[in-house]
């Protein structure tokens, strides 16, 4: 934790440099170890968020550390930057996790 699923219709260049910068970037925002980030990203899906333009759905879940209202707009901007998608394509679903329902090696967080 956290998790990241990327969802985009637009095409990505390079996925592995994107998952890399990802799990940096939400490392930071989160204030967690990037050994416990993971990341995942699926593009060119058939997607529709207004018209046929490249739009994109992000996932982030974590137990804690999740402020959405301070969160919203470098997410946005990151993946502007990163994959040419404008915010106002950009959907973003947040979900703090309780830690008794997030399960890693063998155990759960709580």
């Amino acid at each position: 934790m956290p998790f990241i699923n990327i969802s985009t219709s637009g095409k990505v260049k390079d996925k592995k440099k994107l998952l890399e910068d990802t799990v940096i970037f939400f490392s930071s925002l989160t204030n967690k170890s990037k050994s416990y980030v993971m990341a995942k990203i699926e593009d060119k899906l058939e997607m529709h968020f207004e018209d046929e333009s490249p739009c994109c759905f992000v996932e982030v879940k974590s137990i804690g550390s999740i402020n959405p209202s301070e969160m919203a707009k470098p997410i946005c901007n990151f993946f502007f930057e990163k994959i040419g998608i404008p915010a106002d394509k950009i959907y973003i679903h947040f979900e703090d996790v309780n830690p008794s329902m997030w399960g890693w090696n063998n155990r759960t967080f709580g």
